[in-house]
């Protein structure tokens, strides 16, 4: 008996009637390319399960293709099913030559044959696709069923998608998944970007950041692309804030090359990017992924060798997905236990530069046909991609699928997005921004030329989850002037580490995106500085929101004074809250490194209230922070403490968060030598 693997055994709910052939019992050939042997492509296995192709038509990976496409002995498969039961029809999906099948067999529990199809004069019909409906009321539980084709009488390969039993009297139909929508909805049309972004040549891969304000694609055979036209080129353009496209213009060197060059990814703060292939000295290129980063000249570097474990690619083509944590790295490669063609991997950032080995999104997402053009969503959670190993609209769609938990290998059933977007010609390279507003994409369809970037408004269901997105410049507080960081945001209160930027070495600028639904601490950090910290509570917030927040960085001379913005207390108390813990662990390890700094902590309070009282929780309060510093390794003679209690607020505003800005504490440095 053959395996129970198929490329779509998860959407029988689209099909609440139909009980779908869960194993293969015998077959009388299946199709093998030589140089594929070991792959499940074409194989008898891809017959399980709803639909994959069908209602489009035509050859298809992930159904079972005889072995010859004319075989004048004919061919057949016997498939059975994990319930047997009592039944009014039976369904076939033919997705490539269909009119082949000559005779249909049901089986009972006792292996009884009940032949229920007969079909003397078999030819071909004048589909290209068929869902073949037989009807027949069994008085008895079918276990299995088996097709004859008359292959031979069909010209071509006869493929088979499905075998299906139902106890509907109703004919079934091919379905798409399509993601639901409401029923009242204006339909988004989707935009041509017109003569700014495409031509009468190829453009793909269109990347835009997460702020939109950018995007990045692919541009092959144009006249202005370096070197070779005949090879690809990344090209960008600015979208303004009404939307509008500048003209775009070729990245240059050293990014692009006389060979192919094409980008995947951009960071939120717009510094880093993916780039296709390995950038070697001699220039030539090796299959991989290299990783370039803006210069304190704003130009961009010379692409780096990324570092994964164990990669390899049995496939001529791959694409790559930064997660905007930059902690997960999202390709699609043919490997050794790929279900077919390439397929969805994930590796983990490793912390120092290096990544794991490539990790099976698994077998949800995964078909016997190529997967392609991973896209994760500012929220981490949403993957937008393309295949044609799910029932579409015709060639490569566009899916989406969600994930469910932190393993990264449990996904919810892709989703077709639509045809609004997905048309009969291939789709693919989604990309959309962290606001979900506009979501950009290439298509081969109503085109320029060859293959055009085109772009559309969002549907909420078409959406991933909200989040915000958090900018600013970090600066040197003394000067004024801005400084290249290190920008570091951990979820408290336990200082888990979600993800790193860097600022804009020339401007100072940087951009993170994060997820809602937690408290955030943000810091910066950059040699001869003490990092500092500011909050970002989003444990309340809904909706995609925009942040501004600028960050301070403290040189490290003597009577300079940093506010120490995550230290949290018990109310009106002096015992320190663990989300405190990170950023004095950072403070201990700055004095750490500069054992001749000395510091003065001082304690602030509200300026309403008993003074003594106030006086008191202050002094207290900053001894907490004094001792919880010693415990880390800090000598006691290197602290000293003060207490101001409600004398010297920054505010005597009544609200809230007026008197919240009053209690704090305070950094001063009373010595560096």
């Amino acid at each position: 008996m053959f395996g129970s693997l198929a490329c779509q055994t998860l959407q029988a709910q689209e099909y609440p009637d139909v009980q779908w052939a869960s194993k293969v019992i015998s077959v009388s050939s299946e199709y093998t390319d030589v140089d594929k042997a070991q792959s499940p492509e074409f194989k008898a296995e891809q017959v399980l399960g709803a639909p994959n192709k069908l209602p489009s038509a035509g050859s298809s990976a992930c159904a079972w293709s005889p072995m010859k496409p004319d075989n004048p002995e004919g061919d057949w498969i016997k498939v059975g099913f994990d319930k047997p039961m009592k039944i009014h029809q039976i369904v076939i999906a033919e997705n490539l030559n269909p009119g082949s099948i000559s005779k249909v067999a049901v089986y009972d529990i006792i292996e009884k044959e009940y032949v229920v199809y007969n079909n003397p004069n078999v030819g071909a019909l004048n589909a290209k696709a068929r869902m073949m409906s037989i009807m027949y009321s069994s008085e008895f539980e079918v276990r299995a069923v088996k097709i004859y084709l008359s292959s031979g009488k069909v010209v071509g390969f006869n493929q088979i998608d499905a075998i299906g039993i139902s106890t509907s009297k109703q004919t079934i139909e091919a379905k798409i998944n399509i993601i639901k929508e409401p029923e009242v909805q204006i339909k988004s049309k989707p935009e041509n970007l017109g003569t700014a972004i495409n031509s009468e040549y190829q453009e793909i891969a269109p990347t835009v950041a997460p702020d939109g304000k950018t995007i990045f694609f692919t541009r092959s055979k144009h006249p202005e692309n370096i070197g070779n036209p005949e090879k690809q080129d990344i090209w960008y353009a600015e979208i303004n804030a009404e939307g509008k496209f500048s003209s775009s213009k070729n990245i240059g060197a050293p990014i692009n090359t006389d060979l192919h060059n094409s980008s995947f990814s951009i960071t939120p703060d717009g510094n880093t990017m993916l780039l296709n292939n390995i950038y070697n000295e001699d220039g030539s290129m090796e299959r991989g992924l290299s990783m370039t980063t803006r210069q304190a000249s704003g130009k961009w570097g010379k692409p780096q060798k990324v570092q994964i474990d164990d990669f390899y690619n049995k496939n001529n083509f791959s694409e790559f997905c930064l997660s905007q944590d930059a902690k997960v790295l999202l390709m699609t490669v043919q490997r050794a236990d790929s279900k077919g063609g390439k397929d969805l991997y994930f590796s983990r950032s490793k912390g120092d530069g290096s990544w794991t080995a490539p990790t099976s999104l698994g077998n949800v997402v995964n078909t016997a046909s190529n997967e392609t053009s991973p896209f994760l969503a500012s929220d981490g959670k949403t993957l937008y991609f393309s295949t044609a190993g799910f029932s579409g609209f015709g060639s490569n769609d566009i899916f989406v699928s969600r994930r469910l938990d932190d393993s990264w290998t449990n996904w919810s059933i892709p989703q077709n997005m639509g045809n609004e977007i997905n048309t009969p010609e291939w789709d693919g390279y989604f990309s959309i921004t962290a606001k979900a507003d506009y979501a950009y994409y290439c298509s081969y369809n109503n085109t320029m030329g060859d293959s055009d970037v085109f772009r559309i408004k969002v549907k909420d269901q078409n959406k991933p989850d909200p989040v915000a997105l958090i900018k600013g410049n970090v600066y040197n507080k003394k000067t004024n002037k801005p400084i290249e960081a290190k920008i570091i945001y951990d979820i408290l209160p336990n200082g888990e580490n979600a993800g790193n930027a860097n600022s804009n070495p020339q401007t100072g600028a940087y951009k993170v995106v994060l997820p809602l639904k937690k408290n955030y601490a943000l810091l910066a950090e950059a040699h001869g500085f003490i990092p500092v910290e500011d909050n970002i509570d989003l444990t309340d917030s809904t909706n995609y929101t925009e942040i501004s927040k600028d960050l301070y960085l403290v040189p490290i001379e003597k009577g300079e004074v940093l506010e120490l913005n995550n230290i949290f207390f018990q109310p009106s108390t002096f015992n320190l809250l663990p989300a405190s813990f990170p950023e004095l662990n950072r403070i201990a390890v700055a004095m750490k490194e500069n054992p001749q700094m000395k510091i003065r902590l001082e304690g602030h309070t509200e300026v309403f209230g008993d003074k003594k009282d106030q006086y008191e929780l202050a002094e207290n309060r900053v001894k907490s922070v004094k001792g919880y510093l010693v415990r880390q390794g800090i000598d006691k003679k290197r602290i000293d403490t003060k207490s101001w209690g409600g004398t010297k607020p920054k505010t005597t505003g009544t609200s809230d968060a007026e008197r919240q800005r009053n209690r704090r504490v305070e950094m001063r440095i009373t010595a560096t030598e």
